[in-house]
């Protein structure tokens, strides 16, 4: 059933359109006429020598529908514009009387966003358009300057410089595995009170490695040839929004268990909620909204990343979610603070407090920083920085788990408090 649902996930991600900068597809008179020109893509494009390049496979009938690409900088007002404006503002128009062409695109001193339009003679028209008039398959692919001024990079300005971020975060999780896989198995080789919240930790671990890894191999492709693999891309989030939900459990069932838990836990079963109604009620709502939120937002997003800017309801949302459950934590906190005597178990609350505040909020603090920023920067500080603060919030958790003055201590001393713990007896 698992297995059904993550190939459904990843079948609908696939069927959605792609925001490729190679853009294969359709030419359609209807379309175009319906909606006041048919929407291609948009680019970012920087410097100079920036281009553009369709090919038609059909030119007689391109020439007979006196087809055109507009290209649009920007997009303020444009909704506004009547047919007829709209086809007289484009800053660039190519008449499509070729079966390949290349446009180069004007110099522009700051990274400006472009919008690319299919229009034709029926475009404007009152009257319907002939029925049997066929389509107009076409190809266009957008590039940028590389470092040398030629037109060679399909990376958006945008996206600039992330292949080389996932790269050098694959070199970092290597790094870091061959120096800490040993002391990680021995860890969890053996019975202790660490050892649940370790294989769980280890797990989302995982699966955020594996998400960067298949992003590497996405990009790879992608700057070959402006289409890279999208079922590589879509497995990649998937692996990420189970990694997301994966770590949402592990800290509920710590901070919650603090709450709604007074009672000893099973020791057959350590990561397991109280059995009250409303921890349990409260832990899948809290799993099954993040997951459907997920879902949600990457379905809307026509450019698939595993952290966005938040143009969506879905990823309005999603910050609201993440902003609540850190102001639940940070009660739940002050409360068990404020009571407890022990400074042992003050710094393993206070420790953990900050992994869980990093992971939660760095990402709405992040979009909210953004707002300042150029439009080419708000994509690349989101994604990097949020990858970057879990990471961190990753280290901080696994520095407190593995360490035996602390987790091991806490859990021995308060199998009461500590919700996630395999201690056979508890001492006060």
């Amino acid at each position: 059933m698992f297995v059904c649902f993550i190939i459904l996930i990843a079948l609908l991600f696939t069927s959605c359109p792609a925001e490729g900068k190679t853009v294969s597809g359709v030419f359609r008179s209807d379309a175009a006429r319906e909606n006041t020109g048919q929407y291609i893509t948009r680019f970012l494009y920087h410097g100079e020598n920036g281009l553009v390049a369709y090919r038609v496979d059909n030119v007689l009938l391109a020439v007979q529908k006196e087809a055109r690409l507009l290209l649009f900088q920007g997009s303020e007002g444009f909704d506004n514009l009547s047919c007829l404006e709209r086809l007289t503002s484009a800053h660039v128009s190519i008449n499509l009387i070729k079966e390949e062409q290349n446009q180069t695109i004007p110099h522009q001193s700051a990274p400006q966003t472009w919008h690319v339009m299919y229009v034709d003679r029926y475009t404007c028209q009152d009257g319907e358009t002939d029925a049997a008039l066929e389509d107009l398959r076409f190809q266009i692919t957008l590039m940028n300057p590389d470092t040398a001024g030629n037109p060679l990079d399909h990376f958006s300005a945008e996206e600039t410089g992330l292949h080389s971020f996932y790269f050098m975060l694959i070199l970092a999780y290597f790094v870091a595995s061959c120096i800490y896989i040993q002391p990680l198995w021995q860890a969890l080789s053996k019975a202790g009170p660490m050892r649940t919240v370790l294989k769980v930790l280890s797990t989302a671990l995982l699966l955020q490695g594996t998400s960067v890894l298949l992003n590497y191999i996405h990009m790879a492709r992608y700057a070959r040839d402006g289409v890279g693999a999208p079922l590589t891309g879509s497995l990649a989030e998937l692996c990420d929004m189970v990694a997301q939900v994966q770590m949402l459990y592990l800290l509920l069932s710590l901070c919650v268990g603090w709450s709604l838990s007074r009672s000893r836990k099973s020791q057959s079963k350590p990561l397991q909620w109280d059995s009250s109604p409303a921890s349990t009620a409260l832990a899948l709502a809290i799993v099954i909204a993040q997951g459907a939120l997920l879902i949600w937002e990457q379905l809307e997003e026509s450019e698939h990343h595993s952290f966005h800017v938040q143009r969506s309801v879905a990823g309005w949302l999603l910050m609201a979610l993440r902003i609540t459950l850190a102001l639940f934590l940070a009660s739940v906190l002050y409360q068990i603070i404020s009571a407890e005597r022990s400074a042992l178990k003050r710094d393993f609350y206070l420790s953990f407090g900050k992994g869980c505040f990093l992971w939660f909020l760095c990402h709405p603090v992040l979009v909210l920083f953004s707002v300042i920023l150029n439009e080419h920067q708000k994509e690349k500080v989101v994604t990097i920085g949020v990858i970057l603060c879990q990471s961190i919030s990753v280290v901080v958790l696994y520095r407190l788990f593995l360490s035996r003055s602390l987790y091991w201590e806490v859990s021995s001393l308060s199998s009461v408090t500590l919700p996630l713990t395999m201690s056979r007896r508890s001492r006060y």
